[in-house]
Order: C-alpha cells, then sequence, then structure tokens
C-alpha cells in the first residue's frame, strides 16, 4: 500500500479484473433477457400488426393454443409427452454410443500414429456430409427400424466427440507427459492420470457440439416411417401447414437443447474449473 492509501498498480489490476468479471456475468445474464424480450416484442407486433401472415409466423397465443392441444393429445395419435420421450430415448442411446466409441478412439488417435492414420480418412471423410445424404443407406442397410435412427444420430455426434478428444490429446504438455514417465509412470497410467484430465476441456467442448449436431439431425433422423417423436410431429404438421405445430416442435427442440448445452456447462465448471484461469 502507498502512503496515499492508493494499492499498487498489480492490485489495482486485480480489484478491476475482478470487478470486471462480475459485471461481465451479470451483464451478460441481463443482455440474455433484453435480446429474448425484444424477440418475443417483435414477434407479438408483427403478427398482431399483420406484417407477416399468420401462414408464415401465427400469433404466438396460437403456439400456446397449439402446445395444449399437443399435451392433451389432439393434434395427432400421440400426446407431446410421448412425442418427447421417443425423441429423447433416440437421441440419448445415440450419444451414449457415441461418447463410449468417440472418446477412446478419439484418445487413440491422438496417442498413436497407426490409429490416427488408419480412423482419419474415413471420418474426415464422412463428417462434412449432412446426414440426410446418407440416410438412404442407413434405410438400405438397417432398414426403417430404430436402428436407422439411432446409427443416423450417432454417426453425426460420433465425429464431433472424436475428434474433440484427438485434439485434447493432441494438446497436451510434452513436459507433462515426460515429466510422469520419469517418474516410472507406465503408459496406461499416462493416458488415465495425464492425457485424459488435460483433455478433459476439449472432449467436454466435442460433447457439446456433438449433442447438438445431434439434435438437428433428430428431425431427419425421424422422417423415416417414425411413429412418434418431436421430429415426426414437426414433419407431419409440415404437410398439413401447420406452422404453429412445426414452429413448437422447433421451439421444443431448441429449447431441451439449450438445456443441455447449460447442464453441460455446468458439468464443465465442476469437472475442469482451472480451464481459462491459467
Amino acid at each position: 500500500m502507498a502512503a496515499d492509501g492508493t494499492p499498487p498498480p498489480l492490485e489495482k489490476d486485480a480489484v478491476k479484473t475482478s470487478r470486471y468479471r462480475v459485471l461481465g456475468e451479470g451483464s451478460s445474464l441481463a443482455m440474455n433477457a433484453i435480446s429474448i424480450g425484444a424477440l418475443l416484442l417483435l414477434w407479438w407486433l408483427a403478427t398482431h400488426l399483420n406484417w407477416i401472415k399468420p401462414l408464415f409466423l401465427p400469433k404466438p397465443e396460437t403456439i400456446i393454443k397449439a402446445f395444449k392441444d399437443a399435451i392433451s393429445g389432439d393434434l395427432d395419435n400421440h400426446t407431446l409427452g410421448i412425442h418427447f420421450m421417443w425423441s429423447l430415448g433416440r437421441v440419448s442411446a445415440a450419444f451414449v454410443l457415441a461418447v463410449l466409441l468417440g472418446i477412446p478412439v478419439g484418445i487413440a488417435m491422438g496417442v498413436s500414429r497407426i490409429a490416427r492414420g488408419l480412423l482419419d480418412p474415413p471420418i474426415e471423410f464422412y463428417r462434412p456430409l449432412p446426414p440426410l445424404a446418407y440416410l438412404p443407406l442407413m434405410i438400405i442397410w438397417f432398414g426403417i427400424g430404430e436402428m436407422a435412427k439411432i446409427i443416423l444420430l450417432f454417426l453425426s455426434i460420433f465425429a464431433p466427440v472424436a475428434l474433440a478428444a484427438r485434439a485434447g490429446v493432441r494438446s497436451v504438455s510434452q513436459e507433462q507427459i515426460q515429466a510422469a514417465r520419469s517418474m516410472g509412470a507406465s503408459d496406461w497410467q499416462v493416458i488415465v492420470h495425464v492425457i485424459i484430465p488435460s483433455a478433459l476441456p476439449e472432449i467436454l467442448v466435442g460433447l457439446r457440439i456433438g449433442m447438438g449436431v445431434g439434435w438437428t439431425t433428430l428431425v431427419a433422423a425421424e422422417m423415416v416411417a417414425a411413429d412418434a417423436g418431436l421430429g415426426k410431429m414437426v414433419f407431419n404438421a409440415s404437410n398439413f401447414l401447420r406452422t404453429d405445430v412445426v414452429i413448437l416442435g422447433i421451439l421444443l427442440i431448441g429449447i431441451v437443447a439449450f438445456a443441455f448445452e447449460l447442464l453441460m456447462r455446468w458439468i464443465e465448471r465442476v469437472a475442469v474449473p482451472w480451464k481459462g484461469k491459467a
């Protein structure tokens, strides 16, 4: 502390950084609320002032009515809960399968040149392809049952998870690996205690991206002989020009994906609290 009572420059910077961090978090939430409120207000004005025809953008009250009809099962043969559970089950099964296979594959590609040489070309080849491009192959190979849908979702999630795990492994400091080896750690111990913890931030980012891609593929997966699901509900509504139901389905899919994103952010804060604090 200086004689005039002013803190030294480093202390000033620390106080300023802490204040900016707090203000940044609060202002971010406030800006999110303002953004959502502005979009809802614009939606209400555009529909009630007849700027846009109801066929293209229904009123918010129409969406709420469609939501009530969907819950009670008045839209089709299934209630909204049945549609939601089928979609969640398909995406969850594909996500778990992609995690169980994608993370080990990505780690293997990161630590082994042989694995990287064998697995990188096919993953990089199909990764840019839209799921609708290989959807017919899924139907031909696996039929029109649940397996084709889950595999389609799995393929859309697998590539981001595997590539993120590989990138995380490749970013691990060689000094950490050499230090562990100098202390007598085996290859397996290096992978478990050094590589995986260091690559965890990248792996979690890959999981977030993978789940987002999986939800965007949901409509395509449920277009094929699905009896229920949010994607099927949206697809059926589009055939009858039920824009309100289409928007309702889109909103529900987006809300669920956003909820998962918030969950993954919380897991990231708990599992890798050191991220961004170096």
